[in-house]
């Protein structure tokens, strides 16, 4: 169970209501069908306070036997600290993972680490939501396969790892349901889904991800 489960568990006179209700909002905010997400264990030493989500796009039978096929996965940090932190300029912040295996002539194209890095902008946009203080990496790796694996595809896989600071509302609390809503959009995306209709309707361009040939084996 996560640590602020644990936290929230043990010690809610000591849990800050803010944060209790940011993860609630987690907990029952409505993702799209493709999301499967679960509660993982939190980091313990980034903020007094912490909570973790894991999550998968799947898409049914689209395995090559027929089975459910992975298609992106990654990893959703909400920390929170009262006293507030110089690095985030806020008391929360948001730490994120997102990655995909591409077809091997997309993970060439030189503009791709931008594009990438612009889904997530855009996401964040597109769910109107306000944040500050972004940062990130974008990673791509070929892999080629030898021996008895030389069978499979060369695969390309793309990592995106990012973190902001979403903006407090009422009562000091980020709308956490919005942030994890445009997270996941950002899952679908590099799984080369279409783009969920939105609503209000998404603001500002986001480039579109080629649909890929299919899952590759693992």
């Amino acid at each position: 169970m996560a640590a602020a489960q644990e936290h929230l568990a043990d010690s809610a006179d000591e849990t800050p209501i803010p944060f209790r209700q940011a993860v609630e909002a987690l907990r029952t905010a409505r993702l799209r069908p493709e999301i499967e997400i679960d509660p993982t264990p939190a980091p313990k030493r980034l903020a007094p306070f912490a909570y973790a989500l894991e999550a998968t796009v799947v898409e049914p039978g689209a395995g090559p036997d027929g089975e459910d096929a992975d298609l992106a996965d990654g990893r959703l940090v909400l920390l929170h600290n009262p006293a507030g932190d110089d690095a985030w300029q806020g008391t929360f912040r948001v730490v994120t993972l997102a990655r995909a295996e591409l077809e091997p002539e997309m993970g060439t194209d030189p503009l791709l680490p931008e594009v990438s890095w612009s889904w997530l902008t855009g996401a964040l946009e597109a769910r109107e939501v306000h944040f500050g203080e972004p940062s990130g990496t974008v990673t791509r790796a070929g892999s080629h396969y030898f021996g008895g694996l030389a069978s499979r595809e060369p695969a390309t896989q793309i990592e995106i790892r990012a973190s902001w600071t979403p903006a407090e509302g009422p009562g000091g609390v980020p709308d956490m349901a919005a942030h994890l809503a445009a997270w996941c959009d950002l899952l679908c995306q590099v799984a080369g889904l279409p783009p969920a209709t939105l609503d209000p309707a998404p603001h500002g361009g986001v480039v579109p991800l080629p649909q890929r040939r299919g899952p590759q084996p693992h």
